[in-house]
């Protein structure tokens, strides 16, 4: 079984920063990738940024910039470095990795989700 923790969330005022970190636990054999994917109320959950094992980078345009990811393979962890925050990145993140995990006889693919951290951004 794996789990994600998710930790950072809070209020900030416009202009701030936060850090993410989303730690991942379990029968890890790989980490194929690690992302942030953000849902806004009313709104569908989109992607954020991610990262891969081979250090190969996406993030959303609107992002681009001020936010920074980051993954640390040995700690199974990844980081979201938020900058100049502002008021339409108030949502709800969600941690999402894409694992290689140890099954009972083989090994797997699967895809997890953290339960979610409020981020707030308002003066």
């Amino acid at each position: 079984q794996v789990q994600l923790e998710e930790r950072g969330g809070g209020l900030v005022q416009p202009g701030g920063s936060l850090t993410l970190s989303c730690a991942a636990f379990g029968s890890i054999v790989k980490i194929n990738a690690m992302g942030w994917y953000r849902q806004a109320p009313g709104k569908q959950r989109e992607l954020v940024a991610s990262i891969n094992s081979t250090g190969n980078i996406n993030y959303q345009e609107s992002v681009k910039d001020r936010f920074t990811i980051s993954l640390d393979v040995a700690k199974s962890t990844a980081l979201l470095q938020m900058n100049s925050l502002k008021p339409d990145d108030t949502a709800v993140y969600y941690c999402h990795a894409d694992l290689l995990i140890a099954g009972s006889t083989n090994f797997m693919d699967a895809d997890y989700w953290g339960q979610g951290t409020q981020v707030t951004v308002s003066s």
